[in-house]
């Protein structure tokens, strides 16, 4: 059965998880944890993504941002595909860095804000 569609609409409040292949580190240093930050906060301008909270944990992400006009994959993209890219020639690897495609809920109610900030 195929997955369904993301919901997605400009201005939509999303909470995003990225999680490693395998769950593997997905930061191996500080300056991976600094790169993945700079490409939040280019990414986040160039789509006008509002980011509200973000946490890194040592395998997997979660970020908490209102969509802007490009949408949520255009964001998404923009990190993650520069990320895998940059960490890959930083640690002398390749191949895939994430597990599966990043996971996206929804946030309708403010209580659920609330809760994650």
């Amino acid at each position: 059965m195929p997955r369904g569609a993301r919901l997605d609409a400009p201005g939509a409040l999303h909470h995003v998880m990225v999680r490693g292949i395998e769950r593997k580190a997905i930061y191996l240093d500080d300056a991976d944890r600094v790169d993945f930050l700079d490409r939040i906060g280019k990414a986040s301008e160039k789509t006008g993504t509002v980011i509200y909270a973000w946490s890194l944990m040592t395998n997997h992400a979660h970020l908490l941002l209102r969509s802007g006009p490009a949408g949520l994959p255009a964001f998404m993209r923009k990190v993650l595909t520069g990320y895998s890219v940059s960490f890959n020639k930083r640690h002398q690897r390749s191949g895939h860095l994430f597990q599966n495609r990043y996971k996206s809920i929804l946030c309708e109610e403010e209580s659920y804000f609330d809760k994650l900030v």
